[in-house]
């Protein structure tokens, strides 16, 4: 190869020279830089998704505090009966005037008929009961109303506490 080299004219040398320093440089650069450029960009992007999912936990730190929060807070007035928990959840929470009626069944538990109550009211009021009550719900139907206004259903549902 360097005697073939060495035989080309002084102008075809320098061409011959700029082509393998262009493609020496392109070979440094797809084989090496750009692999480590996209594993960089990548991990530049990673960390900055932990960052943000970080930033958006913080304010749960709070909220869960030191004990276990997983597990129901059963204090003297979760042991009440159902039908009295129910009546004052629904009265704090304003889902009183929604209540059409209530009745207490033989599993330690009560239905509940509402009519026109907000959908979000309602889920909230059950996700309190099950966390603080420990009761949850055993069966269930919702209807939209035909006349209401956007979010608003009608429901019938059975809460029972485990024995």
């Amino acid at each position: 190869m360097r005697d073939w080299y060495d035989n080309l004219e002084a102008r075809e040398q320098v061409f011959v020279l700029a082509g393998a320093v262009f493609v020496f440089i392109a070979l440094v650069y797809f084989l090496l830089w750009a692999p480590l450029d996209r594993n960089h960009k990548q991990a530049a992007a990673s960390v900055s998704n932990w960052e943000r999912s970080l930033a958006e936990l913080r304010p749960l730190r709070s909220i869960a505090g030191s004990g276990n929060e997983a597990a129901p807070r059963l204090t003297a007035s979760s042991l009440q009966a159902p039908i009295i928990i129910v009546d004052q959840t629904l009265r704090s929470r304003g889902l009183e005037q929604y209540r059409r009626r209530s009745q207490p069944t033989a599993n330690n538990g009560i239905r509940v008929e509402f009519e026109n109550v907000a959908f979000d009211e309602l889920v909230i009021w059950l996700g309190d009961l099950g966390s603080q009550y420990d009761l949850h719900v055993q069966a269930g139907s919702m209807s939209v109303q035909t006349q209401a206004g956007p979010g608003r259903i009608n429901a019938s549902l059975t809460l029972e506490r485990p024995l």
